[in-house]
């Protein structure tokens, strides 16, 4: 890479890559990119994302020269592979030489869109066809000089800024269904509440902390106990969850009651309010979950949230000030100060609050 590489930066419509695909124009599988590997969950995502108009990664394609039996530009895609094999797998399949129904045949999921689930797109209305075809892809595209090796170079550079991903993180890439639809809607709703109550920094939040937490606390309404956090747990209950979610109204229902509960009932802004510090919301949480629903209630829509006697209410805001300046019982401060994620330490801090 002794040479300066030269890269346009421009525009293209995903109507563009479909005619460039149809004319020979569009080379999807060079010798050095992975073979497509989403699942439907995962493709449906991306059409979703497409339809409501929000960006996607850019797309890295590389000048290929004109085809001298069709005077076509030829144009290879370096970075961007499965996205827009998913695109034409799902706008005009027959233009893919090996395409596979059973790897490339999908439609949107309810959870990800309702207006185009489970439609194919030469059956959607003209007003969605265009919506989706007029998607523009922010696109680089490297000259014809560029070889593989410059490309392998540009790509590791790129990498290596990269941070290694946390567990959920992880999950967010892995999973497309509806117990990660349903987390990830309730984790960004209570955006303002994580900010005003400073549970989360904006690092935190970059790096899905929040909805970590929210899948915590889902998980145990579901369990129906105090647990302690484990990275395996929520990966299994996203994999278990991914196709079908039946509780997921009601349990999205009873933690919007019960962050909304804790909003209008407790101070919102003060540092020094010590239940909204990251390491012991889950307790807090629960506890208000448990007051107000019963920690051993079943997840039905019979079970309605009661009243909170207002003596109990000031009795939890004595014992935040209590563990604030040191006067809680040693055991209690031991629990809020280390392994606040054990289920002893939380456990303890549990049965103070609500006994």
């Amino acid at each position: 890479m002794n040479n300066l590489i030269t890269i346009q930066k421009t525009f293209y419509k995903i109507a563009d890559f479909i005619s460039w695909k149809k004319k020979g124009g569009l080379l999807l599988s060079p010798h050095f990119q992975r073979r497509a590997v989403w699942n439907k969950g995962a493709k449906s995502y991306l059409i979703d994302t497409i339809y409501k108009g929000l960006p996607v990664p850019i797309i890295f394609l590389r000048d290929r020269g004109i085809n001298k039996e069709n005077y076509e530009p030829m144009r290879e895609v370096i970075d961007g592979q499965q996205r827009l094999r998913t695109i034409i797998a799902y706008i005009a399949p027959d233009l893919l030489d090996d395409f596979d129904p059973k790897v490339d045949d999908f439609v949107v999921k309810k959870t990800h869109n309702s207006e185009l689930a489970g439609t194919k797109f030469k059956n959607l209305d003209e007003d969605a066809k265009n919506r989706i075809l007029n998607y523009e892809f922010n696109v680089h595209i490297l000259s014809s000089n560029v070889d593989d090796r410059d490309v392998i170079q540009i790509f590791r550079r790129m990498n290596s800024t990269s941070y290694s991903l946390k567990k959920q993180e992880l999950l967010n890439s892995q999973y497309f269904g509806e117990f990660k639809t349903s987390l990830y809607d309730l984790a960004a709703e209570q955006l303002n509440h994580w900010r005003k109550w400073k549970t989360f920094t904006d690092v935190d939040i970059s790096r899905m902390q929040e909805v970590e937490l929210a899948s915590e606390l889902i998980i145990s309404m579901m369990e129906k106990k105090i647990q302690g956090k484990s990275t395996s747990q929520i990966e299994s209950y996203y994999k278990k969850y991914d196709e079908e979610f039946k509780e997921r109204e009601i349990l999205e229902n009873r933690f919007r009651t019960v962050i909304e509960y804790i909003n209008d009932n407790f101070p919102g802004n003060k540092n020094d309010f010590v239940f909204y510090k990251k390491t012991i919301f889950y307790t807090f949480f629960m506890s208000i979950y448990h007051l107000l629903y019963g920690i051993k209630s079943d997840v039905d829509k019979k079970t309605k949230a009661k009243k909170i006697d207002n003596k109990k209410l000031q009795e939890i805001k004595a014992k935040g000030d209590r563990i604030a300046n040191r006067s809680a019982p040693d055991k209690v401060l031991e629990a809020t100060d280390r392994r606040t994620t054990n289920p002893k330490e939380r456990n303890i801090l549990f049965d103070y609050l609500i006994s």
